[in-house]
Parts: C-alpha cells; sequence; structure tokens
C-alpha cells in the first residue's frame, strides 16, 4: 500500500454546491489543488472514514481514484471567508480533514454516451455491494470521464451502517438490495469473474490495514465510548465478513441484472 501523504491547507478557493455536505476545491501547501471533504460538514466524519475506506479499496483493485491526502484547517484558517455559511464550516472542520486531488478538465460519466467496459463494470459494481455504497446511480453517477479513463469519486455514503451503529452486525450481512438501482449493473455482465478477481486482491490483513490508516481523531464515537480501536474492530469485521462471504452480495447482483435485462 502506498503511503497516505499529508498536507496544510493553504487557500479556499471555491466551494462546491452540487452536494449538500458543500465540498470546496482549494490549494496545499504542495502546490495542488484538491476536493476538500470536511469534517464539519452535515455529514460528519464518517463520511470522511467512509470516503477514506471506500477510496483505499477501490485503489487497491487497481481502480481508478483520485489521490487522497490527509488535509489538515488550522484555527486560523477562514477568518477571512466573507460567506458565513463558510465559515462556520471551516470553523467546524479545524484539524485533519480529507482532500481528493482535483481532476481538472474531468467530466461526469454518463451511461447515455459512454459505455463502461464490462469487466470494469463489474468491478465496480462489485466494489459498491461490498461496501453497501448506495450512491452511484443514474442520478448520480459519482463518476468522472478524465483523460479517456473512468474515475471513481465521493464514497462517502459507504458503510451506511456507521450511522445506525447498533444495526452493524445486521447490515453486516445485507444481500445489499439497493445494487438493482446501479448505474453500471447493466453493463457488468462479468460479475462472476470480477469476484474471483477482487477476493485474489483483498485479504484480511489489506483490509486490517486501511482500517489502521484511519486518523484516530475521526474514530472517537460516542457509540464506542471514544474507544478509536473498538470502532476500528467494528470495521475490521464487517469488511472481513462481507469479503469472506461475497456471494450473499454477487448473487443479489446477478439476480438485479438478469431481472433488468
Amino acid at each position: 500500500m502506498s503511503e497516505i501523504r499529508s498536507v496544510k491547507v493553504t487557500r479556499y478557493i471555491t466551494p462546491l454546491r452540487e452536494g449538500g455536505s458543500l465540498p470546496a476545491i482549494a490549494e496545499a501547501d504542495d502546490g495542488f489543488l484538491y476536493v476538500l471533504k470536511f469534517r464539519g460538514a452535515g455529514q460528519g466524519i464518517k463520511a470522511l472514514v467512509a470516503e477514506f475506506i471506500g477510496g483505499e479499496v477501490a485503489r487497491a483493485l487497481q481502480l481508478k481514484v483520485p489521490e487522497l491526502v490527509f488535509a489538515y484547517l488550522d484555527e486560523a484558517f477562514g477568518r477571512t471567508e466573507g460567506d458565513e455559511e463558510i465559515q462556520d464550516l471551516l470553523k467546524a472542520s479545524q484539524g485533519w480533514n480529507l482532500g481528493l486531488h482535483y481532476l481538472s478538465g474531468s467530466v461526469t460519466f454518463d451511461p447515455a454516451v459512454t459505455e463502461a467496459d464490462p469487466l470494469l463494470a463489474s468491478k465496480i459494481v462489485w466494489l459498491d455491494a461490498f461496501l453497501t455504497n448506495m450512491d452511484r446511480t443514474v442520478r448520480n453517477t459519482n463518476m468522472l470521464l478524465w483523460h479517456r479513463e473512468l474515475w471513481l469519486i465521493d464514497h462517502g455514503a459507504c458503510l451506511y451502517f456507521h450511522h445506525n451503529w447498533e444495526s452493524w452486525p445486521a447490515q453486516m450481512k445485507s444481500t445489499f438490495p439497493l445494487i438493482k438501482d446501479h448505474v453500471l449493473l447493466k453493463s457488468a455482465s462479468m460479475l462472476e469473474e470480477a469476484d474471483a478477481f477482487c477476493k485474489n486482491i483483498l485479504t484480511d490483513q489489506l483490509l486490517h490495514e486501511m482500517v489502521n490508516r484511519v486518523p484516530m481523531e475521526w474514530l472517537m464515537y460516542e457509540e464506542t465510548l471514544g474507544d478509536p480501536e473498538a470502532a476500528r474492530e467494528v470495521y475490521r469485521q464487517f469488511l472481513s465478513w462481507r469479503l469472506k462471504n461475497s456471494s450473499t452480495f454477487l448473487k443479489t447482483a446477478l439476480d438485479a441484472r438478469a431481472a433488468g435485462i
């Protein structure tokens, strides 16, 4: 696994108002631009945890994901921001946030215009069923075309069990029926091959390493009495079980695809 770089945010450029969490384009001290996801946004820190784990799993599966960085906001940042809503967001986001390298010139993936490769589509469907990602639909594809390649963005809706923490044992075993709404399901004609490919790459050790890299300060949940290791253990068990029992959600995706063709 490649190291996750840390940067300091130096300039707020512009908000991205497409979603409710108000991410922004910002510049960091390495000179690059990032799409910044804020810990103080409406979805809270758990969305950053989902974004990080989702992006890292996708990267491990050799899917295109913008580089993820830990992005630090100090307490002085944003004091001169004129928009009161944005200023409040920046104040609530002091500390470590998450940045995604900004893909300048990219365009939103449109399934009516671009047809995805069957194996690539199948890998992405597998990924989203594995992570219980409900947010890759025709209405909101959360994919970009950049230099003629398909890039995955916005994994904040993955692992949604953590918004109802006590449900995690049941959600862990979910067949994930929402996969029927996946934007790439129709193109995903190689789901069984994708399952074999993904299970050959992912291991318990690799998944545990990903979870271990989530910043401790993001994991001090009320539900685990502020114990980040207790939170990590839930994510480890959740991912490990779904990997070992991928047939649970694979069958649902196969059935949904057959019903929709």
